[in-house]
């Protein structure tokens, strides 16, 4: 395999500041639900941004320190709760959001020429704060780098215990609106307060929840198979394939007519079922299929529009190696379904009140897990000179993203970082049941 060239080095001509509030924000300790600050969601969501045009730092800067008047916690500073152990809660102080300015030799066009899968270079593009633990990192930490070209990247950082996919669009939206029209009332205003997440009192735990059971499954006398333990111990290639809508009508047809499903469906189980088949299980092994659900809707009373916290929860399809890969696709299609449909108001109660022990932890030990990023309107971001020519994050992971591609609303490019001596084989069974035509949409991996 072919090794990437490396993007050059950023040019910091000045230190990073701290962007604060414009105006006087509320100063409190805010409670963060049990979605919130699961230990699986104690990382930053990175996202990169690159623009035909670049904005003014002045611009943007100021445009920034007013929005942090309405999204305030952005400026504040995690910490440990000092009422419940192993909890976590935004000190609301104004200290402020990262802003660092830099420059990179390169143009837009060279970019995009590197940017179909992502490589560890791209890591320049994000100023890296020095800190000793999680907590340490500013909510929100954002570089913005112009190019040779006069056009820029962004890049951002955000704290997912702060909010999910939905809060960040939400907020890169509300950025960029008032940079581009400071007039304008912000589209939609975020609610900050967690309460309507709370734990029941005294807890109901009514369901038995497999995204958070661990596989008990031995083989051999052997301890408890890890996937997950031997993804991360591997060299990763990662694997950037675009399915256009041609393609997910395929897919779908295969479950045709005796099955209905959405493009997500589709995309998900065909995902999975071929991530296991590259792995090459033991067909006796409990696979499980992790994705994330927005519930804001599936809950009485439905979320308020706004929330700004983690409204979403992992569904969870699970079936044994053999029956994944030896049925057609409507198998994993249907389980797909089911554990959506399972996501009740009473099983997502269920659910916080089981995170309130805070030894639970998500299942990630036999899992594929996936992150639609695709449907959040992340790709019409528009600080005033046009909207992106490319987005997506900042790496690539074991964890698998379903992100949007730019002028194909509807097309979906999958990325997931694969071991080394797989990769090609996951992405021959991704593309088998599409025929000739996906041939040619599918990049060739790259050592990173």
């Amino acid at each position: 395999m072919l090794k990437l060239p490396e993007l050059p080095d950023c040019f910091y001509q000045n230190q990073p500041s701290l962007i604060c509030p414009s105006s006087p924000a509320p100063k409190h300790s805010l409670y963060l639900s049990n979605l919130d600050d699961q230990k699986f969601l104690r990382f930053s969501i990175k996202y990169l941004y690159l623009f035909k045009k670049s904005i003014s730092l002045d611009i943007l800067k100021h445009s920034l320190s007013k929005v942090l008047v309405h999204y305030y916690p952005l400026a504040g500073r995690l910490r440990a709760s000092t009422e419940v152990d192993q909890k976590l809660e935004i000190d609301c102080n104004g200290e402020g959001a990262v802003f660092a300015e830099a420059f990179m030799d390169i143009t837009a066009e060279e970019f995009l020429e590197l940017s179909k899968k992502p490589n560890k270079s791209w890591r320049k593009l994000m100023y890296k704060v020095e800190a000793q633990s999680f907590l340490d990192i500013p909510p929100l930490v954002i570089q913005v780098t112009n190019l040779r070209c006069g056009g820029m990247i962004v890049c951002t950082a955000i704290n997912h215990c702060v909010c999910d996919g939905i809060g960040t669009s939400q907020f890169l939206h509300a950025w960029a609106q008032i940079t581009a029209k400071p007039n304008l009332d912000l589209a939609i205003a975020p609610l900050h307060t967690r309460h309507v997440l709370r734990p029941r009192n005294p807890s109901e735990i009514t369901f038995t929840h497999p995204e958070y059971v661990r596989n008990t499954l031995r083989e051999n006398g052997h301890l408890d198979t890890d996937i997950n333990h031997y993804l991360q111990s591997q060299p990763l290639v990662p694997s950037s394939l675009n399915f256009t809508t041609s393609h997910i009508i395929h897919l779908k047809r295969q479950c045709v007519p005796s099955l209905k499903c959405t493009a997500f469906e589709a995309l998900a189980s065909h995902t999975w079922r071929s991530w296991v088949r590259a792995l090459d299980l033991s067909p006796s092994l409990n696979v499980k299929l992790l994705f994330s659900v927005n519930v804001r809707k599936r809950l009485i009373p439905e979320i308020p529009q706004g929330y700004y916290g983690n409204g979403f929860v992992l569904g969870c399809a699970q079936t044994s190696a053999k029956d994944l890969v030896a049925s057609n696709m409507c198998h994993g299609v249907k389980l797909v379904q089911q554990a959506k449909s399972s996501l009740t108001d009473d099983y997502v109660r269920s659910m916080i009140d089981l995170l309130e022990d805070k030894s639970v932890k998500t299942d990630l030990s036999m899992s594929l897990v996936i992150s639609q990023w695709s449907k959040l309107g992340l790709e019409d971001v528009d600080f005033g000179e046009g909207k992106p020519l490319h987005m997506g994050p900042l790496s690539s992971d074991i964890y698998c993203l379903f992100l949007p591609v730019i002028g194909d609303s509807e097309a979906v490019r999958v990325q997931v970082s694969m071991p080394e001596s797989v990769h090609e084989k996951f992405e021959y069974y991704m593309k088998e049941c599409l025929g000739k035509e996906a041939n040619g949409d599918a990049n060739i991996g790259y050592i990173i």
